[in-house]
């Protein structure tokens, strides 16, 4: 297989893997919904949803423009 055919097949192993890590890291953000096993406030609950836009918004840039920097830790 010739070098970009290898490149490719690594991107879609890579992508398939951590895209699907991250829709499920995400589903268990969504468990925390559960006001019998947790308790929030709505301004946490607005970070926590304004951070996961904010993160794929970048994501999105970073396919336009390669060389934007990685994201800093989210803390509420």
């Amino acid at each position: 297989m010739e070098a970009a055919g290898k490149k490719r097949e690594k991107f879609r192993e890579l992508a398939s893997n951590r895209t699907d890590k991250a829709l499920e890291a995400i589903e268990r953000i969504g468990n925390l919904s559960n006001r019998q096993l947790y308790e929030w406030e709505a301004g946490e609950v607005r970070k926590i949803i304004k951070a996961l836009r904010d993160e794929v918004a970048k994501v999105e840039a970073r396919f336009e423009a390669p060389n934007i920097r990685r994201r800093d830790r989210f803390s509420l």
